[in-house]
Formats: structure tokens, sequence, C-alpha cells
């Protein structure tokens, strides 16, 4: 009955988006027409977050003029979240991998963070015969280094479903970043030259300092060296010490811009980008100890756009009924930057248009 429940409340998203002709933003100034279709087929910033604040108050987000130009990417979405929801949204994308896939995820910081489970992404990671990529972290923690990073892969289950690949325990690489005003590089762990085709398969949920955490993010930080790590945190200023940085908006821009150079060097023809929104905590899987979601699952969604993406994602969440603490901590952080600076330096669209996969 609860799943029934949610369910329902899902599509009443769905139908008021498409109802609405415009994209649910907290930022007003930007204009879209996003509509729905059917087809068949660490916790520093987290005091007073879990504040109760009235919906009604959390959810009057201004509403954009709607835009007539240009043709908007697809958004796919289901709220089955199963192996084989996850399955049936990468299959409506269409998009065949040319040569050795890698499927970028976070393995999760122990213990108990919210990482994607293997019995959930398995089937997909082996239906494309991929390698699970990822990156040492550049804060410590279980995941600093190969051999414990590499445990923990293992434990977290992985390593039993896939090969597992950690990119920069050999080193790394600097690859040319051009188009932004932040960085002038972006540096990624040395294997990632070793993939053709890849697949972000990221949790969506809230960040500490990012404010969220999807598609861009999974790319911006995840990809990154440790090094490489720093000099987005840092806004491109150092590639050492912390990652912690006084100018928000201006990190924000850095990890927009270093997806916009991966993109733009492996060819964004072959990387398609994946995002599951449950466990909706406001605390990213880089967290051993997140505080536990106050919201329900919506679903996953699926787009070759990873702007329209994470937009969708944004707009579903203001849309829902119980996301309040999450929409703080989005705010908080000036979260919506990052979309606004990817979509000025042509990394893709917040406009976009939802297409609905469930039968």
């Amino acid at each position: 009955m609860k799943s029934m429940k949610y369910a329902a409340l899902t599509l009443a998203i769905l139908l008021t988006l498409s109802a609405c002709s415009g994209r649910v933003s907290s930022a007003p100034s930007s204009s879209a027409n996003n509509t729905v279709h059917d087809k068949a087929s660490p916790k520093a910033q987290n005091e007073g977050v879990d504040q109760e604040t009235p919906a009604d108050t959390v959810n009057q987000v201004p509403q954009p003029d709607p835009s007539e130009e240009g043709e908007s990417p697809v958004v796919y979405f289901t709220s089955d979240i199963s192996p084989d929801g996850l399955l049936r949204i990468y299959e409506s994308l269409d998009w065949e991998p040319q040569g050795k896939v890698a499927v970028k995820i976070s393995t999760g910081e122990p213990p108990a963070s919210n990482y994607l489970r293997p019995e959930l992404i398995g089937d997909l990671v082996q239906a494309v015969d991929g390698t699970i990529v990822e990156c040492n972290t550049a804060y410590g923690g279980s995941r600093s280094s190969a051999a414990m990073h590499r445990q923990v892969a293992e434990d977290h289950g992985f390593t039993a479903i896939a090969d597992f690949d950690l990119m920069d325990e050999e080193g790394e690489v600097e690859w040319p970043m051009t188009g932004g005003s932040r960085l002038d590089k972006i540096i990624v762990g040395s294997h990632a030259e070793n993939y053709e085709d890849w697949i972000i398969l990221s949790h969506f949920k809230g960040h500490a300092m990012a404010g969220f955490g999807g598609a861009v993010k999974n790319v911006g930080i995840g990809i990154s060296s440790p090094s490489g790590k720093v000099y987005v945190h840092t806004a491109g200023t150092k590639t050492s010490g912390s990652i912690w940085y006084s100018d928000q908006d201006a990190w924000l821009e850095a990890l927009a811009e270093m997806v916009l150079g991966f993109s733009s060097h492996v060819g964004a023809e072959h990387i398609i980008y994946i995002n599951v929104m449950n466990r909706l905590s406001v605390d990213c899987d880089c967290d051993g100890n997140p505080a536990e979601p106050d919201m329900h699952d919506i679903g996953i969604l699926a787009s070759a756009d990873p702007v329209a993406l994470d937009q969708a994602c944004i707009d579903l969440i203001y849309k829902a009924p119980d996301s309040a603490s999450l929409v703080r901590r989005i705010e908080r952080q000036n979260g919506i930057h990052t979309l606004e600076h990817a979509e000025a330096i042509g990394l893709g669209s917040r406009t976009y248009e939802l297409v609905n996969i469930d039968g």
C-alpha cells in the first residue's frame, strides 16, 4: 500500500510539471518549456537542516516564462526503482557503446552511506560488460588509498558483480579544458584513458558542499584524481591541501567546467547519464553516517544531457510535498548555480522534455 501511495504521488508530480509548462527552479531569471509525456515501453553544514518547514512555503518556486527556442533534450523517467526499471531506462536512451565501457558510481563511504546497491545496478553493469570505476578521495576516510578503497568496494559487493578499476591507482593525467572561466585543465585518473564509453550512474541526493549531488557531481569530482578534486574544489587555484574554499559560486562553476572538459575530451556521444532518486538524504554518499532521508523515493531518470538530467531531478524535488529538508540544503549552498553555469558554458540545457516510460 505504501509503494502504491508513493507511485501515485510521483505520477501526480509529473502531471503537475506537465500542466505548468515551465521549469520548477530556484533560479527565477532562467526560462524553459519543460513538458511531460508518456511513452509505453562532511556533516558540517547539517545544523538546522532537519527543522520542519511548511511544504507550501518551500515549494513556492517562481515559474519562469516558457521558451520556444531550440529543441529540448529528452529526459526519460520511470518510477520503477528496480534492476528491471534500470535496464528499461537505459534501453530508452537507444545508445550503443562502441568500445570498453566504464560505469562510474560512488562506492560509498562506510559504515552506512546510501550508495547504489550492487543488487540494483548489477544487471545493467553486466548487460554492457562494464567495468565499475572510481577514484580515491581527497579528504581522508576509508577510500583515500587504493588498498582501503578496494576493500570498501569488496565489502560493499561491487567486486562480486563486475571488474573494479581505481582509475588513479597508477597515477593521473591532465586533459585540456577550454570554454570556462575557472579551469584550464582537468586532472583525472590515468586509467580513464582506457575507456571509450561511459555510463555515469549516480545516486541523486543532497550534498554538504555542493547542495546536491547528481550526474555533474559524479563526473566533476568522482572522475577527478585526488589532486584533481582539490583543483576543482578550489576553483583551479591549487592541487594539494584542503578541499574547502571560501568562494562558493567559484567552486560550483569549476565543477561544471570539469564536466565540460571531460565531455569534450571523451566525446559527448560516448557518454550517457542515469540518476537514481532513492534514499534522498540531505547528505552525500561520501558521508559514512548520513542523515536519514525524510522524503519518499521518486524514480530513475536518464538522459544524454547531464544538465537536463540534474535539472529534471531538481524540479521533481521541488514539486515533492515532503522535500523541505533537501530543498533547504540545495538552497543553502546555492546548488542551482552549478547548472546555471553549466548551461552558460554550453555543457547542456536546463530546458528539457520529460518522457515517462511507465506503461
